[in-house]
């Protein structure tokens, strides 16, 4: 179990240096300014919340229509009296 801990995180350790590389680059090899690349995150990461946020809404729509679906016809919730 250990080796698995330790497999993980330098699966993320090793992603994350890569990330960082791949900035470093292209702020170096290309030209790209700190703020164009500040600008590329602040749009990604709007872009990511806004996907966060439609999910969230889409999640709630379906789980309130399987609700809806899931009531029994001709049934509500005041029948409470046993049959006799």
């Amino acid at each position: 179990m250990a080796n698995a801990r330790r497999r993980y995180y330098r699966t993320i350790f090793l992603g994350v240096a890569a990330m960082g590389v791949l900035v470093w680059s292209a702020m170096e090899q290309f030209g790209i300014s700190q703020q164009e690349m500040l600008e590329l995150f602040y749009g990604v990461l709007i872009g990511v919340l806004a996907m966060i946020a439609l999910a969230a809404i889409l999640v709630t729509v379906w789980m309130l229509v399987r609700r809806f679906l899931r009531r029994q016809p001709g049934s509500s919730a005041n029948d409470t009296e046993p049959p006799a």
